[in-house]
């Protein structure tokens, strides 16, 4: 029997013209503007942000590939989204952005305009799901105090978790004192950071509606590198109540992030008679309460020797169309158990207790 409860971890919502309609109108001027490229094969749709093109995906392909609804995957219509979950068998999903996956803007007045716009979009378009569409909040890191500002609007609104970029944000590493703040106060609201796929590099789009990131590089790599800094940085022990997670990444990257903190500590030793070497078999992810979304094709088996079952999480990318998108994931997690390389509590511990747990859902949300 399947796990009556199932919490997908890594859904998105699609930004649209309303996301902005929060923007005062002393701002307007900063307000994205929606545009279509001249080339009719240009493969994206725009934003245009501070006069720059910024990546939009075009609608009608879209909704073919992912089998969803621009309702759904805008909100503008709520109970659409909710009646696709009963569909799918999903009892609550948690929501990342798409805009924000890559930095609109290097201006902080931008950045404060429509982070606010978002997080005050969402948290009315959620508000009447009795707790089965959550979020994670974006903030204006340029400017640190109206960022924990908006981190304790967004928690008092629905949100459960702080979209963070690993690589360069706000012109500051991860690890960097610099976001102390955010991680003090998300530490204190029982919010856990969370390293999506991502850039804090502005991608701005040519006219064929391409832009030269590195899928890897800036995205994958960027929310590997998030979790690996806070680990030999220390900022995992700096804030020992505060929960870390990476995000759509998949979960193979534990064998070699495990490896490297090991070796860094066993420089460490042989620098210093005060330092230990490290137990090359010790766990690293869970005493430093760090989470991962896994994808149901990885070579789980090798990955479970470095991370417990205890802090995997699993996501639809519900609304995207790149390989991070894992349809049919309740199944695939019970054939998995079946086969021994879960535990039979495996899917169970995945799809409910532990999301739970990370995201810091109250046991009253469905």
């Amino acid at each position: 029997m399947f796990s009556s409860e199932v919490i997908d971890s890594d859904s998105h919502v699609d930004e649209s013209d309303a996301t902005w309609d929060y923007i005062g109108s002393e701002h307007q001027k900063l307000r994205p503007v929606a545009g279509t490229f001249d080339d009719p094969d240009a493969s994206n749709d725009y934003w245009l942000i501070d006069g720059a093109r910024q990546h939009r995906a075009k609608r009608s392909i879209r909704d073919v590939v992912t089998k969803t609804s621009v309702e759904a995957r805008e909100l503008s219509d709520a109970s659409a989204r909710l009646r696709h979950m009963d569909k799918l068998g999903v009892s609550v999903q948690i929501i990342y952005p798409t805009l924000f996956l890559k930095n609109p803007t290097l201006d902080p007045s931008t950045e404060l305009a429509l982070t606010r716009s978002y997080n005050r979009w969402l948290a009315d378009r959620t508000a009447g799901s009795n707790g089965r569409l959550r979020w994670i909040c974006v903030l204006p890191m340029m400017s640190p105090g109206r960022a924990v500002e908006e981190l304790r609007f967004a928690k008092d609104h629905g949100a459960c978790g702080v979209f963070k970029k690993g690589d360069v944000e706000a012109g500051h590493a991860a690890w960097k004192d610099y976001f102390f703040p955010v991680y003090s106060e998300a530490e204190r609201l029982d919010m856990p950071i969370c390293f999506h796929q991502g850039t804090g590099k502005v991608a701005v789009v040519d006219g064929s509606g391409t832009s030269p990131e590195s899928d890897f590089i800036d995205l994958k790599a960027a929310a590997v590198n998030g979790v690996s800094v806070v680990l030999t940085r220390g900022v995992a022990s700096e804030f020992p109540a505060l929960r870390f997670g990476c995000i759509e990444v998949g979960a193979s990257w534990v064998v070699l992030v495990d490896h490297m903190y090991k070796r860094r500590l066993l420089q460490r030793s042989r620098r210093s008679d005060e330092s230990p070497a490290p137990d090359f078999e010790a766990p690293v992810f869970e005493p430093n309460r760090i989470y991962t979304t896994i994808e149901t094709t990885e070579n789980l088996g090798t990955i479970l020797r470095h991370i417990s079952e205890d802090h995997l999480l699993v996501g639809s990318d519900y609304g995207h169309a790149d390989p991070s998108q894992e349809h049919g994931f309740v199944p695939k997690l019970h054939e998995l158990a079946a086969r021994g390389i879960l535990s039979p509590d495996g899917p169970e511990k995945i799809l409910s207790n532990n999301p739970r747990r990370f995201y810091g859902l109250d046991e009253r949300d469905v």
